[in-house]
């Protein structure tokens, strides 16, 4: 069989695990929804689910950084599939957005003619919202400069400055869930409520995401995984995290700021 530059993956039960994982959970989180007690099957579901994805992306792990079937030209179908990925994540945000706006722009009489709708106090976009920018836009500043450093053979600061930038995204999801808990309002307070919930929740989710991503590429960077010319899983990481700061930025114009 002649060489070739493309990896040939081997049979891997994960993807079909997985597809079931997912189905199981649409299910078992409709029914949390509209239950009161405790849903023991989704706590299952989720923890099936993240085992089956930690095998899943060990696999891919190990033939990346032991096996080294991932050439010049796997990589570069790798970054196909994130910008693919990132450009889906854009259309998914774009809904909410155009759902804040038709209900913002134009408040019709079912919900008074007013934005926000009555009884509801929205956030002081000077407060914890500007203060969550700011650690954004510092969380994205030590991730390029640790992506440089890491670039240059720098491991040393590269490493203490990606920790630094998880510890910044740990630090935005406990503000943001404080603002929570002081929120006047819910979800289920008019569209104002669900719009808001819905964007920011969400973007919430991603951070939360986007940490762990970053937690785990500090944890190969430790294993030397990661050369200066070898790194496509911090660089995924990145451009996720990027994405991330992105949305947020317009978040906080659109909702907090103008929205309120």
């Amino acid at each position: 069989m002649p060489k070739i530059p493309f990896h040939l993956v081997t049979r891997s039960p994960w993807p079909i695990l997985a597809s079931f994982q997912v189905f199981n959970m649409v299910f078992t989180t409709a029914k949390l929804f509209n239950s009161s007690s405790p849903n023991f099957m989704m706590l299952t579901n989720l923890i099936l689910m993240i085992l089956i994805s930690w095998s899943w992306w060990r696999d891919v792990i190990r033939e990346s950084t032991f096996e080294g079937s991932h050439t010049k030209e796997v990589i570069m179908g790798l970054k196909l599939g994130m910008m693919l990925f990132i450009t889906s994540e854009v259309f998914f945000f774009l809904s909410f957005f155009w759902a804040f706006f038709h209900c913002s722009l134009s408040p019709d009489i079912f919900i008074g003619q007013m934005w926000p709708c009555k009884g509801i106090k929205s956030f002081n976009p000077m407060g914890i919202p500007l203060m969550n920018t700011l650690i954004l836009l510092s969380s994205g500043i030590t991730l390029t400069a640790a992506h440089h450093f890491l670039m240059t053979g720098k491991k040393n600061e590269s490493d203490t400055l990606l920790s630094i930038t998880v510890l910044l995204g740990v630090y935005f999801t406990m503000l943001q869930y404080i603002e929570y808990k002081e929120a006047s309002f819910t979800i289920a307070d008019s569209i104002y409520g669900s719009t808001f919930f819905m964007a920011t929740g969400f973007h919430g989710i991603h951070v939360l995401i986007g940490t762990i991503f970053l937690i785990v590429c500090f944890l190969r960077s430790m294993k030397n995984h990661f050369s200066s010319y070898h790194h496509f899983g911090f660089e995924a990481a990145a451009w996720y995290w990027h994405f991330v700061d992105v949305v947020w930025l317009f978040l906080y114009i659109f909702i907090y700021w103008l929205g309120k």
